[in-house]
């Protein structure tokens, strides 16, 4: 294992001027940050973090992970939950004014045959099924009533859909909060990366595709990412997820960080939970994410 810095300063491969169809392996060093502060002390905090991700998920590997916790917890504890997904239930019997969250992580991706995550036939059925800010209604259903009408097989229908959303949707902050469906960013056409991601979502669901809501990262800053896995069937007729991002209209490379699955936001969200005070918190988050290493297709390796 390498020990990995607990600071978000570091210098990394630029990975804006890459040629992603030349790269086959990459390493990354991550560094998030989540520091809420609050007009006085606070008690019987209950923290859920969902910010690292499994040791294996398809060609992605976590070879390192740090998560340090300010005040120190009473208890902290891990486990995985019905989508896989690493998840930490933090408990702070009090902080004076503020409680900080630090990650740090390395991972390696690369390229590999059959890379995709592997579905059973029962949980692609459970991605099939509506939650609740993935409700269709009938504008929606219409929709992918038509777009599954024109396409050819179950992939083609995948990419027809991940267009539409593209072509449909404009990216704009501040009219969508994480607790908007995706009928409402229909009815508006604008949002951010969940809001495409839910719209794609339903209408996948609609036209019979099991599709999941993936949480992660790109490289760089900023803050978290969304994107789509629709669950297809490969030349052997069994299904695996393959990814697609409608805000960026691309299928993801390897310089995309997945931290965690679910049915939509609700299921994956960094971090939730419960305190006592009279008062509210405010939350301010930073984040780097970069390229420590790339081997390319000819096998040239850079790194750092």
């Amino acid at each position: 294992m390498t020990t990995i810095p607990t600071s978000q300063h570091a210098d990394f491969i630029d990975h804006l001027n890459l040629q992603w169809q030349d790269v086959k392996r990459v390493r990354c060093r991550f560094y998030h940050r989540f520091h809420y502060e609050y007009p006085g002390p606070i008690h019987d905090l209950k923290q859920r973090l969902v910010v690292i991700p499994a040791d294996k998920y398809g060609s992605q590997e976590l070879r390192d992970h740090q998560l340090i916790i300010n005040p120190t917890p009473n208890s902290t504890r891990q486990a995985f939950d019905s989508f896989g997904n690493r998840v930490f239930e933090v408990e702070i019997p009090t902080a004076e004014h503020s409680v900080s969250f630090e990650i740090t992580l390395e991972l390696e991706n690369k390229l590999q045959a059959n890379a995709h995550p592997s579905i059973t036939a029962d949980e692609a059925h459970y991605y099939l099924q509506p939650s609740r800010l993935t409700l269709p209604n009938r504008q929606l259903n219409t929709t992918a009533r038509e777009l599954k009408g024109e396409s050819t097989s179950p992939h083609d229908l995948a990419h027809r859909i991940h267009d539409f959303v593209y072509g449909l949707m404009q990216y704009k902050d501040g009219l969508t909060t994480v607790e908007t469906t995706a009928a409402e960013a229909f009815e508006i056409e604008h949002g951010l990366c969940q809001d495409y991601s839910h719209v794609m979502i339903v209408l996948c669901r609609s036209a019979g595709l099991p599709a999941r809501y993936v949480s992660g990262h790109l490289l760089g800053e900023g803050g978290s990412h969304a994107w789509v896995e629709v669950l297809l069937p490969d030349e052997n007729g069994q299904l695996g997820a393959v990814a697609f991002d409608p805000t960026n209209n691309r299928r993801p490379h390897l310089g995309y960080l997945t931290v965690a699955v679910g049915r939509d936001y609700h299921d994956v969200s960094p971090t939730s939970g419960s305190f006592s005070a009279p008062y509210g918190g405010q939350l301010t988050c930073s984040k780097q994410a970069g390229l420590t290493m790339v081997e390319y297709q000819n096998g040239e390796i850079v790194q750092i």
